[in-house]
C-alpha cells in the first residue's frame, strides 16, 4: 500500500488529539465536582482549547508549508506530551485551563498539517473524500477510547478527589509513541513546497484572500455552524446524562461513547458512500434525519426512571440521543474535503489553516450557547436549540452545492482553454 506509514502516522496523531481535545465534556463535569464551579463557569475550558486553535491556525497556517508539515506536527506532539506529564502534579482549575490552551495550540498546528497532508498521499477527489473520512472516522475512535480511559480514573464514590489527574501520565505515553512513529516516518513534500520567497506578510495576506472568496466564504460559515452543533451536544452529554438522566459520574462518560461510535460508524460508512452518490445528497439526508432524531429523543429523556446502577438499568433516552453522531458523522469530512479537492494542492495549507480557525470559533461558540442555556433553561432546551443550527446548515449547504459546482465548470473551461 502506498505511503502506508505515513498514513498510519497522522491516523495516530489524529487519535492521540481525539482523546485529549474531546476530553473537555468529561473535565467540564469534573471540575464541576472538585472545584464547585457552575456550568456557565466550566464551560470556558471549550474557549481556552478553541481560541488557543484559532488564535495559533490565524497567525502561522500559511506559513507551516515553510517550517514543513512533518515538523510541525513534531513540534505539537512534543508540547503536549510535556504539558501531560506535568498536569498531575499541578492539578487545579487553572491547570485545566493551561493544559486545553496547549491542546489547542498543538491541535492546530497538527490538523493543519494533516489536511494538507492527505493531498500529498491521495491521488483524486474521490480517495481524497474517502480518506478523509477515514482519518475522521478513527479521530472519533480516539474519542471513544478517551471517554473509557477517564471513566477508569474517575470515583463514584468521592467526586471531589483529583486522582483522575493521572489519566494524563497514560496520554502523554501515548504522545511520545506518536512522535516517535512519525520521527522515524518520511514525508515527500516536495509538490508543495513554495518556488516563490515570499514574506511572511504577504502569505498571510494570500490566506485573507482566499477567505473571501465566495465559494470559501460559504464553506466557512457551513464549517463553523456545523462544528457548533457537534461541540454542543458533545461537550455536554456527559453533564446531560448525569444532572438530566441522574446517571452515576463514570456511567455518564462512559455512555457519551455512544455518540463517538456512532460518528465513527457513520464516518466509515460514509467513506464507502461517498464514493457512489454525490456528497449533497447524503449530507442533506443526513440533517434531515438528525432533526428527526432530536424531536424523537429528547422527550425519553423527560420520562420517569428508577435508579440507575449500570448499563442495564440506564433509561432508553441515555441510548437513543447519542446516535445523532450516526447521522452528523459524513458532514464535516465530506464539506472539507470538498473544498480541499477543488482547489490547488499548493492552497492545501492556508485553506487548512481556515478550517481550522473556523472550526475552532464555531465549538468555543456552541459550548459557551449550550453551557448557558444548559444553566438557564435546563438540559432538554439546551438540546433542542441544536434544530436552529441544523436547519440553517441545510440552507448553507445548498449554495455551497451550487458554488462548488460552477466553480468545477469554470476549472474545465480554463484547461480546455490552455490546450
Amino acid at each position: 500500500m502506498q505511503h502506508w506509514k505515513i498514513k498510519l502516522s497522522l491516523f495516530l496523531n489524529y487519535f492521540v488529539f481525539a482523546i485529549l481535545l474531546n476530553s473537555v465534556g468529561t473535565v467540564i463535569l469534573q471540575v464541576q465536582g472538585n472545584y464547585g464551579v457552575s456550568e456557565s463557569s466550566a464551560s470556558i475550558l471549550e474557549a481556552f482549547k478553541d481560541l488557543s486553535i484559532a488564535f495559533v491556525s490565524f497567525l502561522i497556517a500559511s506559513y507551516i508549508v515553510r517550517i514543513g508539515y512533518k515538523n510541525t506536527m513534531l513540534i505539537a506532539l512534543a508540547l503536549i506530551s510535556f504539558v501531560c506529564f506535568l498536569m498531575p502534579s499541578l492539578n487545579s482549575f487553572a491547570m485545566t485551563k493551561v493544559l486545553f490552551a496547549a491542546t489547542g495550540t498543538s491541535f492546530a498546528l497538527i490538523k493543519v498539517s494533516v489536511y494538507a497532508t492527505i493531498g500529498i498521499v491521495t491521488d483524486n477527489k474521490k480517495d481524497h473524500a474517502s480518506f478523509m473520512n477515514f482519518i475522521e472516522s478513527f479521530f472519533m475512535i480516539g474519542i471513544l477510547t478517551g471517554y473509557f480511559i477517564f471513566s477508569m480514573f474517575v470515583s463514584d464514590e468521592n467526586p471531589q478527589s483529583t486522582e483522575w489527574f493521572k489519566v494524563y501520565y497514560l496520554l502523554g505515553g501515548i504522545t511520545i509513541v506518536a512522535f516517535l512513529l512519525l520521527l522515524s516516518t518520511s514525508l515527500d513534500e516536495s509538490s508543495v513546497a513554495s518556488s516563490e520567497n515570499k514574506a511572511f506578510v504577504q502569505e498571510f495576506l494570500d490566506m485573507i484572500k482566499l477567505a473571501i472568496k465566495p465559494l470559501v466564504l460559504v464553506f466557512i460559515f457551513s464549517a463553523f455552524i456545523y462544528v457548533l452543533i457537534e461541540q454542543s451536544v458533545m461537550s455536554w452529554l456527559p453533564t446531560f446524562n448525569s444532572k438530566v438522566l441522574q446517571l452515576p459520574i463514570t456511567l455518564s462518560i462512559q455512555m457519551a461513547s455512544i455518540l463517538a461510535a456512532s460518528t465513527a460508524i457513520g464516518r466509515f460508512a460514509a467513506g464507502v458512500v461517498l464514493r457512489k452518490i454525490h456528497w449533497f445528497n447524503v449530507l442533506v439526508i443526513c440533517l434531515l434525519s438528525a432533526s428527526v432524531l432530536v424531536l424523537v429523543a429528547i422527550p425519553l429523556a423527560q420520562i420517569e426512571h428508577g435508579p440507575v446502577t449500570g448499563w442495564g438499568s440506564a433509561p432508553i433516552g441515555a441510548f437513543v440521543f447519542p446516535f445523532i453522531g450516526l447521522f452528523l458523522a459524513p458532514i464535516y469530512p465530506a464539506i472539507n474535503s470538498v473544498i480541499l479537492s477543488t482547489l490547488p494542492k499548493a492552497q492545501h495549507g492556508p485553506m487548512s489553516g481556515l478550517i481550522v480557525i473556523f472550526s475552532a470559533l464555531g465549538g468555543t461558540t456552541g459550548s459557551i450557547i449550550t453551557g448557558n442555556i444548559f444553566e438557564s433553561f435546563g438540559g432538554e432546551s439546551a438540546f433542542y436549540f441544536s434544530l436552529v443550527p441544523i436547519t440553517l446548515l441545510i440552507v448553507l449547504l445548498f449554495f455551497f452545492n451550487r458554488l462548488q459546482k460552477k466553480s468545477d465548470v469554470e476549472i474545465q473551461m480554463s484547461t480546455t482553454a490552455s490546450h
